[in-house]
């Protein structure tokens, strides 16, 4: 056991999230840290925070813990790296990398901490994962939360008006072709951490909408080594090519769903389009969208309120903000 991190920013940043949610900071409480079995044997990395009688459980530590555990007050959190990223045990056997095998991998989480329902928050493709989760177990699921999620279809196009600007837009030119210079001289390969720095240093703003607001997202993940690109790269080439790019996903399936889904999306998002909140939200028939404006990929850097808007769903509410979307 050992003291929670203070939060990124701290609750200074939180502040307007409902008020650092009732001024309880979660720091205040423990973090059990460990590692569970997945059905094949690896080892993913947990850190669990609080007690309270509702369970929630949000897959990719990496990217949560530090500012999520806010919600912890009233509530037992479940945090999680994915296998073969974050702190969890690095994969040797590509085949086994599948968003299939990370629903998997939910379950094993939900079977160590005895959750008979839970409810779950998805970041990113995890956004997706969750529902295909949802899909499998819905007794499980008591209430799902979306934040950037990619689409249900990994190549739906959307309308410009729905997708956030070009990525390469927000770097710094000559600091990317730097970077592709350092590649060329092959030193992401002989210092796979200094150059996971520097590259963090670079692509980090494409993260965010408003430039002024990098510094929220902390120090990135280079000191896990399954986030240094030289083994990330080979991550997303099993996983997203090979898993997720392939995913044939009825439609029907999904809308079968009743559990509520609040999706949180910006509309200046790079890595999902905006367009996929409000396809989510369309599609899932007790879905609400919200919108955030000029927020980028990782929302709740450029609006910190996310979180109290998350911890009120999680409640049993919906934010005022979460808007109903009709199916086009």
């Amino acid at each position: 056991m050992r003291a929670a991190r203070k939060g990124r920013g701290g609750c200074a940043m939180i502040l307007l999230a409902a008020a650092c949610i009732a001024a309880a900071p979660a720091a205040a409480q423990s973090v059990e840290e460990g590692f569970l079995q997945t059905h094949d044997g690896l080892k993913i990395f947990y850190q669990k925070v609080g007690s309270g009688p509702q369970v929630v459980i949000l897959p990719g530590a990496l990217f949560l813990f530090d500012d999520f555990q806010a919600l912890a007050r009233g509530r037992t959190l479940i945090f999680y790296d994915m296998r073969n990223r974050g702190r969890s045990q690095t994969v040797e056997d590509a085949a086994a990398i599948t968003i299939e095998n990370d629903v998997r991998d939910l379950e094993a989480v939900r079977r160590r901490f005895g959750a008979e329902k839970f409810s779950a928050v998805g970041y990113s493709y995890l956004g997706l994962m969750v529902v295909l989760y949802a899909i499998e177990h819905p007794e499980r699921i008591e209430r799902l939360v979306q934040v950037g999620a990619v689409p249900l279809k990994w190549d739906t196009e959307y309308p410009p008006e729905l997708r956030g600007p070009d990525w390469m837009s927000a770097m710094d030119p000559e600091k990317v072709a730097e970077l592709r210079k350092l590649r060329e001289e092959n030193f992401h390969v002989r210092e796979p951490k200094a150059y996971c720095e520097k590259e963090w240093a670079v692509t980090r703003f494409t993260l965010v909408g408003d430039p002024a607001h990098v510094e929220r997202l902390g120090r990135g993940q280079c000191e896990y080594e399954n986030e240094w690109p030289v083994n990330f790269e080979r991550h997303l080439q099993a996983h997203f090519a090979g898993s997720v790019q392939k995913l044939e996903v009825p439609r029907e399936r999904v809308r079968a769903l009743t559990a509520p889904v609040l999706t949180v999306h910006g509309t200046m998002d790079r890595n999902a389009a905006y367009g996929a909140g409000r396809e989510w939200a369309a599609l899932l028939p007790n879905a609400r969208l919200v919108t955030v404006k000029g927020a980028a990929h990782q929302v709740w850097a450029d609006e910190p309120a996310v979180l109290g808007w998350v911890d009120e769903f999680l409640a049993g509410r919906w934010p005022e903000k979460a808007e109903s979307i009709k199916p086009q």
